[in-house]
């Protein structure tokens, strides 16, 4: 199976579900977000992050209510180590890096917190909240931090109910020129 197939079956087996508390289902908001991305001219491959930046959430169980999270699940490792298996870093480094770029926002953007939906506020929590300053400046050195910042920017963005987005199978060339060789 391709990467391409890999992830339209994922979506479509699993991508319907509600998006855990926000007015979206899950393949919604990665649209959303893909979308958003899109709109904002950015590069294809950050297009495909955004798209496939929550699907940690969808390789791997987790309860649907929000309200049953007693721990984080780090979603954006699994999903990361998952899209490095058919992707570049490009990819799969923004996504590793979309939860600590919502912590950096809040260390670093004061109206940032304003823009979170409640849900977002909720799972903060057990991501541990902004940043410190030792935080932040590690985050920094990481090579694509600025794109995550933009990835996590869309998800915040992408909870919009009823908006009208390209399907995923509209992504189906994007998702194979851009994976890895070999798969």
């Amino acid at each position: 199976m391709t990467p391409t197939d890999e992830i339209l079956a994922i979506f479509h087996a699993r991508g319907a579900g509600e998006y855990f508390g926000e007015q979206v289902s899950m393949t919604e908001h990665g649209l959303q977000a893909a979308y958003f991305a899109q709109i904002a001219g950015s590069t294809p491959a950050l297009v495909i992050a955004a798209l496939l930046h929550d699907i940690g959430h969808l390789v791997e169980e987790v309860p649907s209510d929000i309200a049953d999270w007693t721990f984080d699940a780090h979603h954006e490792r699994v999903g990361s180590q998952w899209l490095a298996k058919r992707f570049g870093p490009e990819i799969s480094d923004p996504v590793r890096l979309h939860v600590p770029a919502k912590r950096y926002l809040l260390a670093t953007d004061a109206g940032y917190f304003a823009k979170l939906s409640p849900a977002s506020v909720i799972t903060l929590k057990l991501q541990g909240g902004p940043m410190n300053a030792q935080e932040v400046l590690s985050f920094e050195t990481e090579p694509f931090y600025k794109d995550a910042v933009r990835v996590r920017q869309w998800d915040d963005q992408g909870k919009v109910q009823g908006l009208k987005t390209p399907s995923v199978g509209d992504y189906r060339e994007l998702i194979e020129a851009l994976s890895a060789p070999g798969d």
